[in-house]
């Protein structure tokens, strides 16, 4: 995840972070790194297989709802079981509760449906998701600039999906 205090950008590891022994600046680490907390920290739902050392995935809220970023060295883990069947169930509750579930691995964002994966690849800090619904459903997914969306978050059948931060 970014950092801004840090100028640390999406996608890359922290210049702090010493694989196998943690944050080389943990004492004195900004507010932001401080206050943050991922779901298996939070959430009794999560068990210890979803702890992130070994699940190899961390999941975060957003507006929309769930992100699930994948460890660069294990792409595929949010693929395996018992993780991918969860999130397809996860995907189910948010398709009828109007909330996504996205995963994202490296720099591409991937928006996950009941039954569909939709590859957006790169989504830029001024880009949104935009779902095109058939009631609940979601049937299609494409990004756009957010100055081209305007103000609505509900445009002609489609849905806007706020971007990650």
């Amino acid at each position: 995840m970014a950092i801004e205090t840090l100028a640390k950008p999406a996608s890359s590891w922290c210049a702090h972070c010493k694989p196998g022994r943690g944050c080389a600046i943990y004492d004195t680490r900004p507010a932001e790194c401080e206050t943050f907390a991922c779901l298996w920290l939070v959430n009794d739902l999560l068990d210890e297989r979803w702890k992130p050392s070994r699940s190899k995935l961390v999941l975060t809220t957003s507006d929309d709802g769930i992100e699930i970023r994948c460890d660069a060295g294990s792409p595929n883990a949010w693929r395996k079981e018992p993780y991918a069947s969860e999130i397809r169930a996860w995907a189910e509750q948010g398709e009828r509760n109007d909330m996504t579930v996205v995963v994202i691995v490296g720099p591409r964002m991937i928006l996950i449906t009941p039954e569909h994966e939709f590859d957006l690849g790169i989504v830029g800090p001024d880009e949104r998701i935009v779902r095109e619904l058939e009631g609940t459903k979601v049937v299609g997914a494409t990004v756009m600039k957010a100055s081209e969306l305007g103000a609505s978050p509900e445009v002609s059948g489609m849905r806007l999906t706020a971007r990650r931060s």
